[in-house]
């Protein structure tokens, strides 16, 4: 199977990013499957449902969400009758978070596709165990078994926090991404036990930026100890980062894996 992940969409320039470059790819690369973080696609925060089909029509079959994902109040109806919008799967029982954090999705061909949605704990808002959350969903769903390939998206600020997510779900998922810091990792790989990994995707947006927001406001805030106003997404060209990944039909492990960078300034690189 051939999947592609994209990382966190931030704002207007981030979207018109992923609908520039992903239809494109996805005839390219014959992708099978194609998963986005949209959690800050809606002014930088949040996601509507307005711009979760926009990217649905542009290539995603699947968005998966964060610490962000009820900035816009309208996410809290709208995810509830939208199987392809994932939340965090971590949430505490107690909070009654609508939507889910883990579903089962078929491709054309009749192939199945778990995605697990997860949310770190370090330097992060407090939501249950990922790990927990992360042994319920894999060993429900056995890769190779119960699903043809098996994705995981943690939103997760600390490198350790997702490394080991990586390790721990090593040999049981296709694939583990990182999404959040919105800045891209050279550490792409496939782990010893088949499962492919990074440790962040990057964001897909404006990179003449500070993490995709315009760049007054954070250099205000960290020089001056003010807040003066709201951050604003960036509005230049955006790069649209991700990972490849090409999995063995028997097993559903990944056999290879590859950046993608396209557009915008930073480094290009493609499949």
């Amino acid at each position: 199977m051939r999947i592609a992940c994209f990382g966190d969409i931030v704002g207007k320039s981030g979207r018109a990013a992923f609908e520039r470059h992903v239809p494109d790819l996805r005839e390219e690369l014959a992708l099978d499957f194609v998963v986005v973080n949209g959690e800050n696609a809606a002014g930088g925060f949040g996601i509507t449902e307005k711009v979760a089909g926009q990217l649905y029509a542009a290539g995603a079959d699947v968005i998966t969400l964060g610490n962000h994902a009820w900035d816009q109040a309208e996410a809290l109806t709208f995810i509830e009758r939208e199987d392809r919008l994932l939340r965090p799967a971590n949430y505490p029982a107690l909070a009654a978070a609508p939507g889910r954090g883990a579903q089962m999705y078929e491709t054309s061909d009749g192939r199945r596709v778990l995605v697990v949605n997860l949310h770190g704990r370090i330097n992060m808002d407090s939501l249950n165990d990922p790990f927990d959350a992360a042994e319920r969903e894999l060993s429900a769903c056995p890769l190779g078994e119960a699903c043809d390939a098996l994705i995981v998206d943690f939103h997760a600020e600390v490198s350790s926090e997702k490394q080991t997510m990586g390790v721990f779900c090593d040999g049981r998922a296709s694939v583990v991404v990182g999404t959040h810091i919105h800045t891209p990792t050279a550490d792409a790989r496939v782990l010893p036990g088949g499962t492919a990994f990074i440790t962040d995707m990057g964001m897909c947006g404006d990179y003449d930026s500070v993490l995709g927001m315009e760049k007054s406001q954070p250099l205000a805030r960290f020089t001056s100890r003010m807040r003066s106003g709201r951050f604003e997404p960036a509005d230049g060209e955006g790069t649209v980062c991700g990972l490849y990944v090409e999995t063995d039909d028997s097993t559903g492990l990944a056999v290879s894996c590859a950046p993608i960078r396209l557009g915008g300034v930073l480094s290009q690189t493609r499949p």
